[in-house]
């Protein structure tokens, strides 16, 4: 049974920082592209960055320069290093790994990251 579990989260104030990671089980990790999205109350879950197999790394705009997305293939885990938190970072953060073929998606749990005063 495949695993993805994200930890880090927390409540922090604006300006702060978090690392967030997610450990993926039963899957052979250095072949997905891993993925942080989060959904905030009341709006859909939005993409925040990705990692391919080969490294190469995607932002979205609102992340570009704050946030971090790295990974550890011997260890099966991804990280999100969030700098700069604003309040509207605020949001459950969901771990994705995505394989091309045969297709395959899988999520986490989520994890809670509020940033408030």
């Amino acid at each position: 049974q495949v695993q993805l579990v994200e930890s880090g989260g927390g409540l922090v104030q604006p300006g702060g920082s978090l690392r967030l990671s997610c450990v993926a089980s039963n899957i052979i990790f250095s072949g997905y592209t891993m993925g942080w999205y989060r959904q905030a109350p009341g709006k859909q879950r939005e993409l925040v960055a990705t990692i391919t197999s080969t490294r190469s790394t995607n932002y979205v705009d609102f992340v570009e320069g704050r946030f971090t997305i790295s990974r550890d293939n011997a260890e099966n885990t991804v990280y999100l290093q969030m700098n700069s938190l604003e309040p509207e970072d605020t949001a459950v953060y969901y771990c994705n790994a995505r394989h091309n073929w045969p297709p395959r998606t899988y999520w986490g749990q989520g994890t809670q990251v509020t940033v408030s005063s």
